[in-house]
């Protein structure tokens, strides 16, 4: 029996490092003995996650996601992985794009990792591939790669790599892990998980799976740490049918949901609920549309035709017989939920009795959003229902409970948090000292840090790049800190452009210079502070000589002087000098 298989077959403990030189193991497992780890995304924040696995010259990406900006990432639409390191390494073979599930954090970046990477291969679950497929039409890249579709319990041989599946319970259905197979022990990537044991597909977390990777020796767990900071279990989804129930009988008029585009059980949840209700169901947004349109023809949401009413003729239905599923939970000021709140959208309206449920835990980083978007929908009139107010929401992310079971069911000889913000993976890291993991173990590091697995052990390697790369409308990779920073001095402070017309010979002022401020002061209504930059204007011209450039930066320098002394504050100069 060859290695390969005797890892699938018996008991192996980790730690253990057979060699084999049978014909079967030379062509499955890289000639590299060393497996290279590397996070591009999703440790150290909460998004953008993705992971490129190594073997010598051989590698395979686990997720490509995306991550909402921060309220000072000014006009940033989202943000995707630097995945600069991939391009640079030019001998390494990229053998196929894998996705754990399809939430934006995890598929979110897909388009853009094909354009770079065209005819990479992609594996994913039915309704992760159907997410997908709907991103890549959208983006012109069907033709680009091909889309493998796999089952939760497959085996998956991705080049020289071989990947075992197992199916995990989160918020959205046909969610994996993976248990990728080394010469070291098994890997374990846990994806997004928690253990629910009531939940509303009736698909439970393998736990035999996880098991039977314990009995065979696992050298590394790597963990999502989203909610390690949370003590206890994550209660069930199937908490929120009970009160959604609440919700559709106490409602006087009509309930709209907002949730996310690729949140589909969520999707059927409310339709159930309507049926039950006897209420209609209409779709706002584009996006969460398309998606329903996609789960229904693979069969996973399982909606009646007849209780879908088209969104222009709810108008001629009471109130108290609609429920709509719009976009927008987290705030996103061109989606459904925010254009309602300020009165935006082209076909609703908020009106008296409407009740709004979020279903969604806010993301880090868009709390403000979020309550400004809720506080504006209560000043519309509408009844606004969130968690914690009522249970509309339960987290896919397990507790500390659940990650002690999952660390106890693996028993791995090393542990890497994974998925979270530094403070998450703090956290984890404590609950695996705690679970009987050795200190020297355990692994918190941040994007960009390589983990490196051979014969002896586990290690840090180096740092590759892995910061951010903003993407703001078909704009991406080009908008730096530098950018950044000048659209926050817009925001904070606005702008002057000074225009002045100068002799071609003497470099003396012809004319009024024009002022014009946005965002600073209006400057009609400040003459003296105009008659200041007129005499600073006259004064540096009148002083100095040369080219244009020595020029406006002079005049520039003059006027920024001039407006802090007058207003402590700094907008940004522009002056413009034609010469006559």
């Amino acid at each position: 029996m060859c290695f390969i298989e005797s890892l699938e077959r018996s008991a192996l403990r980790a730690g253990q490092s057979p060699r084999c030189d049978c014909a079967t193991c030379k062509e499955r497992m890289p000639k590299q003995s060393k497996l290279r780890i590397v996070p591009l995304g999703g440790l150290g924040e909460i998004g953008k996650n993705m992971t490129v696995f190594e073997m010598g010259t051989d590698a395979i990406i686990i997720d490509a996601g995306i991550m909402f900006p921060a309220n000072d990432m000014l006009g940033i639409d989202y943000i995707i992985p630097d995945f600069r390191y991939l391009r640079d390494r030019k001998d390494l073979k990229i053998h196929g794009l894998i996705f754990t599930h399809g939430h934006e954090d995890h598929v979110g970046a897909v388009s853009h990792v094909i354009e770079a990477f065209p005819n990479t291969p992609i594996w994913a679950t039915p309704l992760t591939a159907g997410l997908i497929q709907v991103k890549l039409k959208n983006a012109g890249l069907m033709k680009a790669t091909t889309i493998n579709v796999f089952h939760a319990g497959d085996v998956l041989k991705v080049g020289p790599f071989t990947l075992e599946s197992y199916h995990v319970c989160h918020s959205i259905p046909d969610c994996v892990g993976f248990g990728i197979v080394t010469p070291f022990g098994i890997v374990i990537h846990s994806g997004d998980y928690k253990f629910d044991n009531t939940p509303v597909d009736g698909k439970r977390t393998d736990y035999s799976k996880l098991a039977e990777f314990s009995r065979r020796g696992v050298v590394l767990l790597m963990g999502d740490s989203t909610n390690a900071d949370q003590a206890g279990w994550t209660p069930s989804e199937s908490v929120i049918d009970e009160a959604f129930d609440k919700v559709f009988r106490s409602a006087p008029g009509r309930i709209m949901v907002a949730t996310f585009a690729s949140l589909i059980s969520r999707v059927q949840q409310v339709a159930q609920a309507a049926e039950r209700h006897g209420r209609r169901l209409a779709v706002a947004g584009h996006s969460m549309s398309e998606n329903i349109k996609m789960a229904r023809e693979l069969g996973i949401l399982n909606i009646p035709s007849d209780l879908f009413v088209d969104l222009n003729r709810i108008g001629q239905m009471p109130p108290s017989k609609v429920v709509i599923m719009v976009t927008g939970a987290q705030g996103e000021p061109s989606a459904v939920l925010s254009r309602l709140a300020t009165g935006r959208h082209r076909q609703l309206d908020i009106e008296l009795g409407d009740t709004i449920v979020i279903s969604s835990h806010t993301i880090p980083g868009n709390e403000e959003m979020v309550n400004r978007t809720i506080n504006r929908l209560f000043q519309r009139g509408a009844d606004v229902i969130y968690d914690p107010i009522a249970p509309v929401h339960v987290s896919g992310h397990a507790r500390q409970e659940e990650m002690r079971l999952l660390m106890n069911l693996t028993n791995p000889r090393y542990f890497l948090p994974i998925h979270g913000e530094l403070r998450h993976l703090k956290a984890h890291a404590k609950l695996a000292l705690q679970t009987g993991i050795p200190k020297e173990n355990v692994f918190v590091v941040e994007n960009g840090v390589v983990v490196e697995i051979d014969k002896s052990g586990v290690r840090l390697g180096e740092r590759v790049p892995g910061g951010y790369v903003f993407v703001d409308g078909s704009v991406m990779g080009d908008l730096g800190k530098a950018i950044i920073r000048d659209r926050e001095t817009l925001a904070r402070d606005g702008f002057v452009i000074v225009n002045v017309t100068v002799d071609r010979h003497t470099g003396y002022l012809i004319g009024e210079p024009e002022i014009i401020s946005r965002g600073f002061v209006y400057m009609r209504d400040e003459e003296e502070l105009q008659t200041l930059l007129k005499l600073a204007i006259v004064d540096v011209l009148g002083h100095t000589h040369g080219q244009n450039g020595q020029r406006r930066e002079k005049l520039q320098e003059s006027i920024s002087r001039v407006l802090y002394n007058e207003t402590k504050r700094r907008p940004m100069i522009f002056s413009i000098v034609n010469e006559r």
